[in-house]
């Protein structure tokens, strides 16, 4: 990997804001308008959650079956090709900064768990979907296919290689070990609302704390800085999916967005769960060598003669062209 060659630090910016609930033209609005705060604060990137647009289906969690919120949440989900995502596309070229977006997205009035990133000149240079749904996901999302395994792309010399992945993708030992081969910089690392491990039986892994841990290791992991970004609830969204009696986003908050360094340092300030805002972060991406001098897991710290990865990363149709000669 070729380390961006501006010299100082470059500015990104994690969102930890609430989404309008089911609503994707609202939401269009506020992603808009937190594009625009990061550029005027100086970020040259700016990250937003798993299923940022229109909010994460928190009602799955408590009820496995609801027609009507499922129907409502595939109606105001995400096309890739529309007006909605052109005028995030637009916002992001006025701005002139990168948005790394998390949404659900609407293909064919199938639901997928999906994430892009935008240029500054507005172009889409990586679109992929969550290989595996989590648990309850299942019930709404569809799984990937191999060309979302290209989850890392190249930006330009002020920010270099930028990859994502979303929530619990970060427990899978080999998509990890894939995404680390394509040598990021800067690793987006989306997730829904979380809140502190209260005890009791529920997993401590699915909490705020395991969910940073998650990421932080992934930053020790990688050598690369990694941007934690998660969403807000607020009451409001939970009366909207009726979670308030569930066992899981029954409660506002949720917050929890966070900037690590490649050594899995903190680089920035946390704001209190229930609080919407932006964290900064100013990158120097020598941390990157420094870490990488002493822990390189794809290059000096490795034994490929011993052990690695088989991939295949070709999209799966549901159609193929029969050959005529066979």
């Amino acid at each position: 990997m070729q380390l961006p060659t501006t010299t100082g630090t470059v500015r990104v910016a994690v969102t930890q804001a609430e989404p309008v609930w089911l609503d994707l033209e609202a939401t269009v609005v506020k992603t808009c308008e937190l594009i625009v705060e990061a550029a005027e604060n100086g970020a040259k990137l700016v990250a937003f959650p798993e299923c940022w647009i229109s909010g994460y289906p928190a009602w799955i969690w408590s009820r496995s079956v609801d027609f009507d919120l499922t129907s409502r949440y595939l109606q105001n989900s995400l096309k890739v090709e529309s007006p909605e995502m052109q005028r995030i596309a637009d916002c992001a070229q006025k701005n002139k900064i990168f948005v790394a977006l998390g949404f659900s997205e609407n293909f064919h009035d199938s639901a997928y768990i999906a994430q892009a990133l935008i240029g500054s000149d507005g172009q889409i240079l990586l679109n992929r979907r969550k290989l595996k749904p989590t648990h309850m996901e299942r019930t709404i999302f569809g799984d990937a296919s191999g060309d979302s395994l290209k989850n890392v792309a190249e930006t330009n010399s002020t920010l270099g290689r930028v990859g994502m992945l979303a929530c619990w993708e970060h427990t899978q030992p080999l998509l990890k070990y894939h995404t680390y081969l394509q040598r990021e910089s800067i690793h987006v690392a989306a997730w829904p609302p979380l809140w502190e491990h209260r005890g009791g039986p529920g997993l401590w892994s699915m909490g705020i704390e395991g969910a940073q841990c998650l990421s932080r290791t992934y930053a020790i992991e990688s050598g690369s800085f990694v941007l934690h970004t998660t969403a807000v609830l607020s009451q409001k969204g939970i009366d909207v999916m009726r979670t308030g009696t569930g066992a899981l986003f029954n409660t506002p908050g949720g917050g929890g967005s966070a900037i690590f360094g490649p050594d899995g340092r903190q680089l920035s300030q946390n704001l209190p769960g229930d609080v919407e805002g932006i964290v900064y972060a100013d990158l120097d991406f020598q941390a990157i060598l420094r870490s990488r001098g002493f822990l390189d897991v794809c290059g000096h710290y490795s034994r490929p003669d011993m052990l690695w990865l088989g991939v295949d990363d070709t999209e799966k149709k549901h159609r193929k062209p029969i050959d005529p000669k066979l």
